[in-house]
């Protein structure tokens, strides 16, 4: 691990951190906003002509899409920006992810060009799935590289962060535009406005992430190496030196993902269709949790960078494993604030614990030379296992298990369970904030940059 982010000024350190998290707001408002308006609007718009159960599989097939396309993302742009810089990567990122999120809020729908609408949609979203692979791994790298060595978690947590906020856009826009207009209105055509709204920020991401400066790391460990590795692969390089750090990050991210998208997109059909819950409240748990998620995510990052990274994360997978089954009794007694509640256990607290350690904990089990490739992979592939086809999984658990969500419970129990159990696995300074800045300060007194 290089340490030359000490080297940077704590302006530079802020930038860095800030840069990270506004880019990644626009990155989730776009990605998120697919799956929310998937679960209300475009199992009609798009596949009109089947069951209201095979439309919402159908419409959520197509958000997982974008989780398949996620890891290819990651590695092309983890490729380049290993070789190139961070930086130009995430520059073509939020672009990329702005034009095909507005391109889908002026898609025409079936009624109009038939399944020419659906075919257009799948290739929108696998777009902005490609996108937003390369995204995490080069802003928690900007983050995590610039930031000081006792407080990486914290500077880096603006990237999670950027999701909640995103999630708050998105949510907020949707539920503004239903409200405003109405049902009807919002069915034909004002769910277009959110996504076309997008190129707004992607306009103000741009202008921001331009005045962000090249990692230090990245800069002084990356280019002076490259000249002897030219030919080489950096993603071949990561699985090669650290083949077993892409299983821990895909088995760490399980309890994280099924928490957020079992809550935030699959419940919006399941408590509305099966329970009886509105629409609305859905939409407004949605802002909710989002909003905690502003406090509570640093704040675990903060613990995490004084007690550990290893204790916040199990603490939060393990309240995920048993906050499982409450969540679903309080959809079940039809409580809208049992329900909230529930929803803040599992996503602000369990959730959010996970989540807050990721950044420092995942790209230090890289070299800086290929961590944008292999902790960006790592990242995206437990993505397209874990996360994008949860809502579809949960929706046919709830058919095979006759209504009942016995099964999608066991199933968010089993993700969380499953992070448990591989967070046990870690060992080494990644998992200790104290042992790293012991570290830090005995090889800075040496050389002002580690070898690897």
């Amino acid at each position: 691990m290089s340490f030359a982010s000490e080297q940077s000024t704590p302006r530079k350190q802020t930038r860095a951190a800030l840069g990270g998290s506004i880019g990644a707001v626009v990155e989730w408002y776009d990605f998120l906003l697919y799956g929310i308006v998937a679960a209300i609007v475009f199992n009609k718009a798009f596949f009109p002509g089947v069951s209201p159960l095979a439309g919402t599989l159908a419409a959520f097939a197509t958000f997982g899409i974008g989780f398949v396309c996620r890891p290819l993302g990651g590695l092309v742009f983890g490729h380049f920006g290993d070789k190139l810089g961070r930086k130009r990567m995430l520059v073509w990122t939020v672009l990329l992810m702005g034009i095909s999120t507005a391109l889908i809020g002026a898609l025409p729908t079936y009624g109009s060009i038939g399944w020419w609408a659906p075919l257009f949609l799948v290739i929108l979203r696998a777009l902005q799935g490609f996108a937003v692979g390369g995204e995490w791994g080069g802003a928690a790298l900007m983050a995590v590289e610039s930031a000081p060595s006792r407080l990486k978690a914290l500077y880096s947590s603006g990237v999670q962060v950027g999701y909640s906020v995103g999630l708050i856009l998105a949510t907020g826009a949707v539920a503004l535009m239903e409200n405003g207009l109405g049902e009807r209105e919002f069915q034909e055509w004002g769910w277009r406005v959110p996504f076309l709204v997008s190129a707004l920020l992607v306009a103000l991401a741009l202008w921001i992430r331009a005045g962000v400066p090249e990692s230090e790391v990245f800069k002084e460990e990356v280019e002076a190496r490259q000249a002897q590795k030219r030919t080489k692969l950096p993603v071949v390089t990561a699985l090669r030196k650290h083949p077993a750090a892409f299983f821990q990050i895909i088995g760490m991210r399980l309890g994280e993902l099924v928490t957020m998208y079992v809550v935030t997109t699959f419940a919006l059909s399941y408590a509305v269709d099966e329970h009886g819950f509105d629409s609305g409240l859905m939409l407004n748990i949605g802002l909710l949790v989002g909003a905690v998620g502003i406090v509570t995510i640093p704040a675990f990052a903060w613990l995490s960078d004084r007690y550990g990274r290893k204790p916040v994360f199990m603490t939060g997978a393990v309240i995920g494993v048993l906050g499982s089954v409450p969540y679903f009794l309080s959809m079940e007694s039809g409580s809208a604030i049992l329900l909230a509640v529930t929803s803040v256990l599992l996503v602000n607290i369990a959730h959010d614990m996970i989540v807050s350690v990721q950044q420092p904990l995942f790209t230090e089990l890289f070299g800086a030379e290929y961590r944008y490739s292999g902790a960006g992979v790592g990242y995206q592939v437990a993505s397209a296992v874990g996360g994008g086809f949860t809502p579809f999984i949960a929706t046919a658990l709830v058919a095979f298990g006759g209504g009942s969500w016995y099964w999608v419970a066991a199933y968010l129990a089993a993700g969380c369970g499953a992070s448990a159990l591989v967070a046990l696995t870690l060992r080494g300074t990644s998992v200790s904030p104290s042992a790293m800045a012991a570290a830090t300060d005995g090889d800075e007194a040496r050389t002002p940059v580690s070898k690897h």
